[in-house]
């Protein structure tokens, strides 16, 4: 069974990741709907309905239907590709595409050690949470403070947290497996948990090294 939802979740995480992309990219070509989004308030009503989507598949995912968790994770990540579309705007899209192999690669490496490793990274997952939410506090605060050097701290520091959290939500995923849970169900449970640790990845790194589009 492993091998079977290893297929299907990393199957729909790249159908996800796919969505989003083409959806980004689509947006940014036109002006008019880039404005509508970012223009005004339509920025933040996106940002609520992907919070709010994130906390229902989350939740309530092993409840659904599999046709309603499969259907509510590609709104997800459609709607995440109308606030992602920023970045096809503020970086080159050679950066993009470069950055995008680099996080895939580390991504892969990180998820095989995941998969292989004997070491119960259950121990060190709560850690790896407890220093995302210091992170994001901090995030938060630099809003505020608007330091371009504490901006890269922090994405460097989400870089190497994501890392983790990739592997020990591949490790969690395998050892889901075996509990007689839905697999199509765990399938999307996976795929979003593994959908948002390449996002998060990928855009700390764009931060670090994307060459922007001046």
């Amino acid at each position: 069974m492993k091998n079977s939802l290893f297929s299907k979740t990393f199957l729909w995480m790249a159908i996800g990741l796919a969505l989003t992309f083409a959806t980004a990219f689509s947006v940014a070509q036109f002006p008019k709907m880039l404005y509508s989004i970012f223009g005004g308030s339509g920025y933040w009503i996106f940002i609520v309905i992907e919070l709010v989507l994130v906390l229902f598949l989350s939740a309530k995912v092993m409840d659904l239907k599999p046709t309603t968790a499969k259907i509510a994770f590609l709104l997800y990540s459609f709607v995440s590709g109308l606030t992602f579309s920023s970045i096809f705007v503020a970086f080159k899209l050679s950066s993009i595409m470069f950055v995008f192999l680099i996080s895939a690669a580390i991504f892969g490496i990180m998820a095989l050690v995941g998969n292989k490793t004997n070491i119960d990274l259950s121990k060190i997952g709560p850690y790896l949470y407890m220093g995302l939410f210091a992170a994001v506090l901090t995030m938060l605060i630099n809003i505020f403070i608007g330091s371009d050097t504490l901006t890269m701290i922090i994405s460097i520091v989400c870089v190497v947290l994501f890392i983790g959290i990739t592997a020990y939500d591949v490790q969690k995923l395998k050892q889901l497996s075996d509990s007689g849970l839905p697999e199509e169900n765990l399938a999307i449970y996976g795929a979003l948990e593994l959908y948002l640790d390449f996002i998060n990845i990928f855009i700390h790194i764009l931060q670090i090294i994307g060459e922007r589009d001046n």
